[in-house]
């Protein structure tokens, strides 16, 4: 019984593109590169430092959110979407794969060396 109250009480994020509300784990989060581009990273891990937007990983909400000017106003001025649309090309089931691992401000550990 515990288990499913857990369930229940996922963070809800809302998609950029569509408005709709869904749970933490079936949305993308996006961030701002930090190195004055305006490209919008995808952050496979969840824990790169700044703002993010959430993104179901459809090319409709993509759309969507591309139509609406979205990435602009969630993530201060970022439009470029080159690599959101990278990952939606590779499929909805490469979350496991770390692509933007390298690109993590601090190291899991803490650890400065």
């Amino acid at each position: 019984m515990a288990q499913v109250q857990h369930l229940e009480h996922q963070p809800q994020r809302t998609c950029i593109g569509c408005r709709q509300k869904g749970s933490r784990s079936e949305l993308l989060r996006l961030v701002a590169d930090g190195s004055g581009s305006s490209a919008v990273l995808v952050d496979e891990r969840r824990r790169m430092a700044g703002r993010g937007a959430w993104l179901h990983p459809s090319e409709k909400c993509l759309a969507l959110a591309v139509k609406r000017r979205a990435f602009g106003r969630a993530l201060n001025g970022a439009t470029g979407t080159a690599d959101v649309e990278r990952r939606l090309a590779a499929g909805t089931n490469a979350v496991d794969t770390p692509v933007a691992a390298a690109k993590t401000v601090q190291p899991e550990s803490g650890s400065e060396n």
